[in-house]
């Protein structure tokens, strides 16, 4: 399949603060969404070098491959995930389905953001390999936990199991990989070891694929965005994600969460909002180092440091490595985390894709794909 591309070359002006201002109408190029995919709900890259290939998930559950710069797409599988029609959400979130891929392509995963239920796909079958229930309990308030990660070179899935709990499968068998009980209670009054008083909320795996970020909450409700290691979880520890070695609190925030975060590289994360409460937050990013080690008596753990906190990041926020772009209503912003300033911004264009391999952001609207690239 073909499609008409509208190109511009790029013209740069100056701003107030000095950053580099890039014309929407000269920036971005528009891709009309080939008629056969119909109504495109969500998107999720697929890395095959610097080819900026997407899967896509239309409307009425198809998911297809699309390579947007050839103009081609073919259906490679399909969702079935209940709709969950008229359960009500927290904080006028919408309920919707969301797309998640492996790395390769080989599998996706289709959840219900602030619902239940899920299904892990193989795309080379065709096949529903894993039925996903997070059993619920304050799902309204959380995206549905779920990434795709990679065990010794194989893809694996992780995913919420129930409120304060994450598991690690295998998508192509589905065999859990995480198995594991609570202790039994010792007195009516104990917690058993490993009990964790955490709602998980959404999942970002580290740009070198060794970490994670999490964007839960505990009771009385406060935000706190949790890390840890990946590979001691996968491969000794299964209480890693609850209480391990490794995982540390990146700060926390008073009735405030699913808000926007990106990992900058392998140790650096950019939450956004300044200030530790929901009623008082400002528009803003804080930048944290979460590779640090605090010394207390003989024991050394991990700690997050924050190096930095600026005005003015809002929205969606993602990164190449470098660099924080940020996407608000008023259009793609630029940043320099490690100084917190704003390098450039493209006006009138506001992306909620970003394809790390491409380098390039999506914004889809009105039957059109709107693409500029970093």
């Amino acid at each position: 399949m073909s499609g008409a591309h509208t190109r511009i070359c790029c013209r740069f002006g100056f701003g107030e603060r000095g950053a580099a201002m890039i014309g929407s109408s000269d920036a971005v190029c528009q891709v009309p969404v080939p008629p056969r995919l119909g109504v495109v709900t969500d998107l999720t890259p697929v890395r095959e070098g610097d080819r900026c290939i997407w899967l896509a998930l239309s409307e009425d559950g198809t998911i297809s491959r699309w390579d947007i710069a050839a103009g081609r797409h073919e259906a490679v599988g399909a969702t079935a995930v209940a709709a969950e029609d008229g359960r009500e959400t927290w904080n006028d979130r919408t309920l919707r389905r969301h797309l998640h891929a492996s790395h390769d392509g080989m599998f996706a995963a289709v959840v219900n953001d602030y619902g239940r239920f899920g299904e892990v796909i193989d795309l080379r079958t065709g096949e529903v390999t894993l039925d996903l229930d997070n059993q619920g309990d304050n799902e309204e308030t959380v995206p549905f936990s779920l990434a795709f990660a990679r065990r010794r070179g194989r893809c694996v899935v992780v995913h919420r199991t129930d409120w304060n709990r994450l598991d690690v499968s295998d998508p192509q068998t589905g065999e859990l990989l995480t198995d594991r009980e609570l202790p039994a209670q010792e007195t009516a009054d104990a917690v058993p070891e490993h009990d964790l008083d955490y709602f998980h909320g959404a999942l970002y795996v580290s740009p070198d694929g060794k970490r994670i970020l999490d964007d839960g909450w505990m009771w009385h409700p406060i935000g706190i965005p949790a890390v840890w290691d990946l590979d001691p979880w996968f491969e000794g520890n299964v209480w890693e994600s609850e209480d391990g070695p490794s995982r540390v609190d990146v700060c926390d925030r008073g009735d405030y969460w699913d808000h926007a975060m990106t990992w900058i590289d392998s140790v650096r994360v950019a939450v956004e909002g300044l200030g530790d409460d929901g009623g008082a937050m400002r528009p803003g990013a804080r930048i944290f180092d979460t590779s640090r080690t605090a010394v207390s008596g003989q024991w050394r753990t991990p700690t997050a440091v924050e190096l930095l906190a600026f005005e003015g990041p809002t929205g969606p926020f993602f990164s190449d490595g470098t660099h924080l772009f940020t996407g608000g209503d008023s259009g793609l912003s630029i940043w320099d985390p490690t100084a917190g300033k704003l390098l450039g911004a493209v006006p009138g264009f506001s992306p909620t894709n970003y394809h790390p391999g491409a380098r390039q952001f999506v914004e889809l609207a009105d039957g059109v794909a709107r693409l500029w690239t970093a």
